[in-house]
């Protein structure tokens, strides 16, 4: 109801109320009215309330009236009071914000105040910035024509730089011309004299030979001074690599004086050696480094010293440094030549040079190499009181240039091995008390300890024995003693075990001597297969080392060997026995595998040659019957076949290999030689006509004989003198002066086995020619060793990129261009 009159601005009378509605209440009262009035007042059109009067009777006309005319004011004075309110509000606003604008006032007044105070700081700074703008335009200027400065000299040191760059690679370019056209006359010349010399046929007079050798030695000198000047150019540039390895001093410095003895007894001079006890076995460094340093001073020692004695000492100079000093009793140096002659081209004098030869380049080129090797020389000397030339290394050189190789001076070639002795700790031995009956043992073993163990049970044993700390040292002594049996250890200072075994095996005149390896490593098939008899490991027991020396004693009373031929072809089986037996070898002899296990059962074998195609079996099913007898002791077992064996059957055999030693071969001449190796059998001890069949396997030569050989150089004093010891070997040589001629020659002989390919040629030159002969199919796999005269830094990777397969530098070394094509013709 209020709602509604306030909306529709009408009055609603209500009579009768009900229970709930307005009700009359005061102190004493408390009753519903009788007539309720509901009376909007409005100003100005807007209701402004609603006032809601009872009354206990009926309102009567007055009232109502009286009533009306009031709300009328009512909503004025309402609307006035609202007014009145909000005028109230509005002035209470307006203080307040008059209170808060005078705050601001203040804090304005107060920002203008420090604003002043800034702008008055700003202008100063600014008066400043002027100032130091001026400064700074000024030294911008300075700046400016200095920067103008340093581009020009900028630009003058890149101008100088690229013409250094371009006179350094004019001077590489003129030392590989040079060294070419130096080497390439040398060459014909170093091939021709030493063939002269040689007088191989024997139709030159003593002076003639003579005559030869003065050439040969001439150019010889004039090819180490092309070297000399080679690597110092190639020091100068920082092209010069270090290949550290690990050297044994002793025998490193056993084998430097041995080359200047001659010289020294030559001269009446003695050459002594003095080695401290303390130094290390081994140092890590550049051993032809070492050794071409080192070679120099003893030589100039020897050169400038005419009366008293040369001497190399070799001690520590501290716990990480060697000394190696070489001091002599001749002319010595003034004091103020000592810079001086580590100079290029510089001796103590002129007369000097005169008196002595030489270029003076040795020092310099020995002082860089010092320095490569982490070490210096020192000098100390006066006139005619003698010099002393010291040379301070690293024990351990650390990486210093280009490479590193990790190899032991001592490489896998009979070459290597030298007849003297390395001067390394050893024991008492019966070397000294060896008589004509005795059994001889040597032993190789550097631990000492173990070897004097060694020693002790071989002589309860009854043998005399002799003990090698080196594998040098047991080769010497091997070919010396020629022992019955040899004890090795694989872990040797020096060259390893596994490479004396292969010199013992490889020499025809001790391979026939048991080897017994005794050694940490672990169990290696390889050895047995080389020929060792047995590989016992350490450590062992004394038992063990019992039942090893009853081997051993058993091996050599037992002068018949038994082998057994496994072969159901009758003709077969008669020609291996014809061939194998002789005296000090039993032949059992079965055409089927059941007999074969019989035989075998029955009987202890050396070694067993089968054929893997029998009538019952296959060899492979008989392998496993044989593993199973004996406790699976196998011995070497050798497979002769006429016929190429198929995959599947080679992939079988693989598998027995890994446990029993097998070798499939296909010739007599190797079936002999395979028999007589796991036999033991002494070569001298065979008829002559057996004797020549091995002989002739060995022959390093043979390999050549009758090889077509391509020799592509457009130099025909090179072509001549090549052709000629190329032909005294039995080999056929084809001749092109270039790559063009090479390449039709190869068209017209594909049988041809090694070309021997020039590198500077005109129109087509040596690289350009392998790559052609590589783009054809045919030639792949055809062997082409590159001789090149320029020997510079990078030309046999050069020539291993065109195509290849290995490199000699000019004047070529006869003796090793032969290994090289020996190596290459085998394969």
């Amino acid at each position: 109801m209020i709602g509604q009159v306030a909306a529709e601005q009408k009055r609603i009378f209500l009579t009768d109320v009900e229970e709930g509605s307005l009700r009359i209440l005061s102190g004493i009262l408390d009753t519903k009215p009788k007539q309720i009035l509901i009376v909007p007042f409005v100003f100005e059109g807007k209701t402004q309330g609603v006032i809601e009067l009872g009354k206990l009777d009926s309102f009567s006309p007055s009232e109502i009236e009286f009533i009306e005319s009031s709300v009328q004011s009512i909503g004025i004075s309402f609307n006035s009071a609202r007014a009145r309110r909000k005028i109230q509000e509005l002035l209470e606003q307006t203080r307040i914000q008059s209170e808060e604008l005078q705050t601001q006032q203040e804090e304005l007044r107060q920002m203008n105040e420090e604003l002043e105070e800034q702008t008055q700081v700003l202008r100063q700074q600014q008066e400043e910035l002027k100032v130091s703008n001026e400064e700074l335009e000024e030294q911008t200027h300075i700046l400016e024509m200095k920067n103008k400065e340093v581009e020009l000299a900028k630009s003058d040191i890149e101008q100088k730089t690229k013409q250094l760059e371009l006179s350094g690679k004019y001077k590489s370019e003129f030392l590989a011309n040079m060294s070419h056209e130096l080497r390439t006359p040398l060459n014909s010349l170093l091939i021709l004299s030493k063939d002269l010399a040689d007088n191989k046929r024997k139709n030159l007079s003593e002076d003639q030979v003579e005559s030869a050798n003065i050439i040969y030695k001439s150019g010889h000198d004039l090819l180490v001074l092309i070297n000399d000047v080679l690597d110092l150019s190639k020091i100068e540039s920082g092209k010069m690599s270090v290949n550290l390895e690990r050297v044994v001093l002793r025998k490193f410095a056993k084998e430097l004086m041995s080359t200047f003895k001659l010289q020294a007894t030559e001269k009446k001079l003695d050459l002594d050696l003095i080695f401290d006890d303390d130094l290390p076995e081994v140092i890590r460094t550049d051993s032809h480094r070492l050794n071409q340093i080192l070679k120099n001073l003893i030589s100039n020692a020897l050169k400038f010293t005419e009366r008293g004695k040369v001497q190399v000492e070799i001690k520590k100079q501290n716990k990480d440094k060697i000394l190696f000093s070489v001091i002599d009793s001749g002319i010595g140096i003034p004091e103020e030549k000592h810079s001086a002659i580590f100079e290029a081209f510089q001796q103590a004098d002129g007369s000097t040079s005169r008196k002595y030869g030489g270029t003076g380049l040795g020092l310099s080129i020995s002082r860089e190499l010092a320095k490569l090797l982490g070490g210096e020389i020192f000098l100390k000397s006066k006139v005619n009181q003698g010099s002393t030339f010291s040379l301070s290394l690293p024990i351990e050189t650390n990486e210093i240039s280009i490479s590193e190789k990790e190899n032991e001076v001592f490489h896998n070639s009979v070459d290597s091995i030298q007849n003297e002795f390395i001067n390394y700790p050893t024991l008492q031995d019966d070397r000294n008390q060896i008589g004509e009956n005795d059994k001889v043992l040597l032993v190789i073993e550097d631990d000492l300890k173990f070897a004097s163990v060694l020693i002790k049970q071989a002589n309860e044993k009854g043998f005399k024995c002799i003990s090698a700390a080196t594998g040098e040292d047991g080769l010497i002594l091997t070919r010396k003693y020629k022992p019955h049996a040899i004890i090795l250890d694989l872990d040797l200072p020096g060259i390893k075990g596994q490479t004396v075994l292969n010199e013992l095996k490889a020499d025809q005149s001790i391979r026939h001597i048991p080897v017994h390896i005794v050694s940490a490593n672990e169990y290696s098939l390889e050895l047995i297969r080389g020929g060792a008899v047995e590989h016992i490991r350490k450590p062992i027991h004394k038992k063990e080392l019992d039942e090893a020396f009853n081997r051993i004693e058993n091996f050599i009373n037992r002068k018949m060997k038994n082998l057994l031929i496994i072969e159901d072809d009758f003709n077969s089986r008669k020609m291996m026995l014809k061939l194998i037996g002789n005296g000090d070898v039993k032949c059992f002899e079965a055409d089927s595998g059941k007999e074969a296990l019989r035989v075998y059962a029955e009987n202890h074998f050396d070694c067993i040659v089968l054929d893997i195609g029998l009538p019952d079996m296959s060899g492979f099913e008989l392998i496993q019957e044989m593993e199973k007898i004996k406790n699976g002791r196998i011995p070497p077992i050798v497979i002769y076949t006429g016929k190429e064996l198929t995959k599947e059957e080679d992939k079988e055999l693989q598998k027995y290999s890994e446990s029993i030693i097998i070798k499939g071969i296909k010739s007599e001449e190797r079936l002999l030689d395979e028999t007589a190796l796991f036999l033991h059998r002494m070569i001298n001890d065979l008829p002559e006509s057996k004797q020549n069949i091995i002989n002739n396997l060995y022959d390093k030569d043979s390999v050549l004989f009758q090889k077509k050989i391509l020799l592509v150089d457009d130099d025909m004093r090179n072509v001549f003198a090549l052709s000629k010891i190329l032909s005294e070997k039995g080999m056929n040589v084809l001749k092109a002066e270039d790559g063009n001629s090479a390449l039709e020659l190869l068209s017209k002989n594909e049988d041809v086995d090694l070309v021997l390919m020039d590198i500077m040629m005109p129109e087509m030159d040596g690289y350009e020619t392998m790559k052609k002969i590589r783009e054809i199919s045919k030639y792949k796999n055809l062997t082409i060793i590159a001789l090149t005269a320029k020997a510079m830094q990078n030309d046999r990777q050069k020539c291993i990129e065109a195509g290849a397969n290995d490199y000699i530098p000019k004047p070529v070394d006869v003796e090793r261009l032969f290994s090289l094509m020996r190596v290459w013709l085998s394969k």
